[in-house]
């Protein structure tokens, strides 16, 4: 199996043989659909191996396949085979590009997921990528099988967390893509617990690595699966749409991607109002600027009856949103960042993401909130939380919230931590037992949010022996932007108040 040094290694000289010809963050671009195409052939030829025991040799098994595709996940036609690929020495880009685009047009579903990189485009008449650095990259790449049984499932969610974190953090930060490193996404699945049939939704889905989990969560838990769960996601930036179209194809599921602003145009409707599912999971960006008031008003499928978030942070726009979402008994969990469940909290005066908070503590909608540890995630060090959201919490729940630090849970690594599998085991499970356990848990009345503040935040009611930490820097970067908008709004109505007394008389204008 493919481990994860191995894989950066390979990706990193597969970047360098590129190396100037285009823009550092624009190398995923390039490295990714070959990665992607690497893995299909690997898959595809991993099907003829087992159906030609079945026909009796590996010709007969391709002739038959010919004729009938749906005997393998997709159909790779011979010029787009991996050996063939290696094989060319002239017009490489050229036949590199119709290759990709012969395996869109064999599977249709590929269609606008594979085909959109020219790998033979040229600017002011020069090629972008050479021949040469073309040949030197493929090579690269051929140097590992990247069959079911060779690299893990989300394979190329970790090639692009990779290729995010080296060359395009910058832009990364910018356009909010936090990759949801792996054992989060577990833990999430693991407490979610879905069940067959179930439809699980993730409105900032990335390259779907959380829907996937969720299905792969399923198949650990029940030996035989009549109705796999039904996916469904919505993301915004066009390569990792791809990227997560890529994920269901490649795992064989059943997965509906739309791509889109979520907050702005959700695309999963009925009719007018919005559809609604079993399971929500989501990582969506944390402190999402670019959502103001006028956004919030003006929406049309009553998600933001909780309050309007500040401007600065759309953290508890999106909880309203996956609220929403939820069916009747839906549960969600939502990776925020750490303040969204404390800003405001002990502060004088009012506060738009604590009066939010209020709202779900009041109605009972919180079933847990789970504390990370530290620089997990490759774009940020801060640790994050897991918000835990139950429509319908049973009855030994109700009006309790669990709060979790599991901010220990973790072992070094670098250049990120990580948490081992027997730790994502024990933090999953300690939620399912439901148990205050010192140092780790701690269960607490709806009344007892309400005399902190509506302060969820773990460290707040678990201490686990670690010297308390200053606050991050972004929690008040936040808070500090939220008040600068209220300023800014108390100036714009007092002006008004001004105005409309000057215009009817009571005060002469100088």
């Amino acid at each position: 199996m493919l481990d994860i040094k191995t894989l950066e290694t390979w990706l990193w000289n597969a970047a360098c043989s590129i190396r100037g010809a285009v823009d550092a963050p624009k190398f995923k671009d390039y490295i990714l659909p070959l990665v992607f195409m690497k893995r299909l052939s690997d898959v595809f030829e991993d099907e003829i191996k087992r159906l030609s025991e079945e026909f009796g040799d590996g010709k007969t098994a391709l002739e038959i396949v010919s004729k009938d595709h749906s005997l393998v996940r997709l159909f790779i036609p011979k010029q787009a085979v991996w050996s063939e690929i290696r094989k060319q020495t002239t017009k490489i880009g050229e036949k590199l590009t119709d290759a990709i685009r012969a395996i869109a047009k064999e599977n249709p579903k590929l269609q606008g997921v594979i085909d959109i990189v020219d790998f033979n485009a040229t600017v002011s008449g020069q090629r972008i990528i050479d021949d040469g650095k073309l040949s030197n990259m493929i090579e690269i790449i051929s140097r590992h099988r990247l069959g079911l049984k060779d690299a893990e499932p989300d394979i190329l969610g970790r090639a692009y967390e990779y290729l995010l974190r080296k060359f395009a953090e910058g832009q990364g930060q910018s356009a909010g893509e936090f990759y949801t490193p792996k054992e989060v996404g577990w833990i999430m699945a693991y407490i979610l617990d879905p069940e067959q049939g179930q439809e699980v939704y993730d409105p900032a889905c990335g390259s779907g690595g959380l829907l996937v989990k969720s299905q792969l969560a399923l198949k650990e838990k029940e030996k035989k699966i009549s109705k796999p769960l039904r996916l469904y996601g919505q993301e915004q930036n066009p390569v990792t749409y791809a990227m997560a179209k890529m994920n269901m194809i490649i795992h064989d599921m059943e997965g509906d991607i739309a791509i889109g602003d979520t907050l702005r145009n959700p695309k999963f409707l009925e009719g007018s109002i919005l559809k609604t599912f079993d399971l929500v999971v989501a990582n969506p960006m944390w402190n999402q600027d670019g959502y103001d008031t006028s956004f919030y008003e003006s929406d049309t499928f009553s998600r933001f009856e909780g309050g309007y978030p500040p401007a600065s942070s759309a953290d508890w726009g999106w909880v309203q949103h996956m609220f929403a979402s939820l069916n009747d008994n839906g549960k969600a969990a939502i990776v925020l960042d750490t303040g969204s469940v404390a800003r405001g909290s002990g502060n004088q005066g009012s506060n738009r993401e604590k009066n939010i908070r209020q709202k779900f503590v009041d109605n009972d909608w919180i079933e847990a909130v789970l504390l990370l540890p530290e620089n997990l995630f490759y774009n940020t060090t801060a640790p994050g939380i897991i918000l835990i959201l139950n429509k319908n919490k049973p009855k030994e729940r109700k009006n309790r919230i669990m709060l979790i630090n599991a901010s220990l849970e973790f072992e070094k690594g670098r250049p990120k931590n990580f948490i081992p599998d027997d730790k994502i085991e024990k933090i999953a499970k300690v939620f399912h037992d439901w148990k205050s356990i010192d140092k780790f848990t701690k269960i607490i009345t709806n009344e007892e949010a309400e005399k902190n503040d509506y302060n969820l935040s773990p460290s707040r009611y678990v201490g686990n022996g670690k010297e308390e930490e200053y606050r991050d820097i972004d929690e008040i970067l936040v808070e500090l932007a939220e008040l600068e908008e209220e300023r800014q709004k108390t100036d714009r109505e007092l002006n008004e108040v001004m105005k409309k007394i000057t215009q009817r008389g009571f005060l002469k204008e100088e």
